[in-house]
Order: C-alpha cells, then structure tokens, then sequence
C-alpha cells in the first residue's frame, strides 16, 4: 500500500482530462499485411477514458485511505480495535491500489512508447534495455545473444 503523500505527489496534468499525444498504434485490416494506423480521434478517446478511470480510481483510493485511518482512530480512542473489520477494509483499499497501479501502468506504456511491460513486475520498460528498473529481471531471453 502507497503512502497518501506519494499519491498526491504524481503529475497532474496541465488540463484535466487533456490526454498527452499518444503514438500512433498500428491495427491489422481485413487484408493481413497492410497494417493500417489507429485514427488519432480513437486514440485521445481511449486516453482519455484511462485518464478518467484513473482519476475515479485515486479519488476512490484517497477516501478509502482516509476512511481507514479515521475507523482505526475512533476505535483506538474509544479502546475497542476490531481487527476483522479494520482488515477488511485494508483488503477492499488494496484491490483498489492494485486497480489503479494497472491503469497508471497502461497510461505509462502509452506515453512513454516502451518496448514491453516486464514479465515479472508488470512495469514498462524501453527499448535496448536488458534488465527491469524495478525488480531487476533480466528482459533478454535466455538464448538471446549479448
């Protein structure tokens, strides 16, 4: 679970809403061979609704965070801490997290044209790069040469 201050610590964007120029994507036709790019108006519609969930994601996020601590305050200071119910609700704010890390994660892949999400994290990674900044993985297959 991220701390509430790295959260609010992300970039915003300039203009909410205003997704940031994505690469084009390449999409197969009816005939195989001819790939045929993405029109721009289909790509700023789908950043557009990533950057949405997002947002509702972290909004959502953000009163969990809060709502956690503010259960656990008032059981403290009333001394009657329930675990069963404290940890629930820390389960229900970690599928959350993990919902949100997924979409921050697509947007990243989007805006930073990276080669390739990592097999074992899931972070993107870009091109000519052999091992994952995140946990290290080594992103060159086995047989590959060096």
């Amino acid at each position: 679970m991220r701390p509430l201050g790295e959260i609010l610590r992300r970039p915003v964007d300039a203009v909410k809403g205003a997704p940031k120029p994505a690469p084009a994507k390449v999409r197969r036709t009816s005939a195989p061979g001819k790939p045929e790019a993405a029109k721009p108006s289909e790509e700023k519609v789908e950043n557009a609704e990533l950057i949405a969930q997002r947002d509702r994601l972290l909004e959502k996020f953000t009163i969990m965070q809060a709502d956690l601590g503010g259960a656990f305050y008032e059981m403290a200071i009333r001394d009657h801490v329930r675990m069963d119910v404290l940890t629930r609700k820390a389960a229900e704010l970690q599928r959350v997290d993990a919902e949100l890390l997924s979409v921050e994660r697509v947007l990243e892949l989007e805006r930073a044209d990276a080669a390739g999400m990592c097999p074992s994290c899931g972070s993107p990674y870009g091109h000519a790069v052999r091992f994952c900044a995140q946990c290290g993985q080594s992103l060159v297959p086995a047989g590959a040469p060096a």
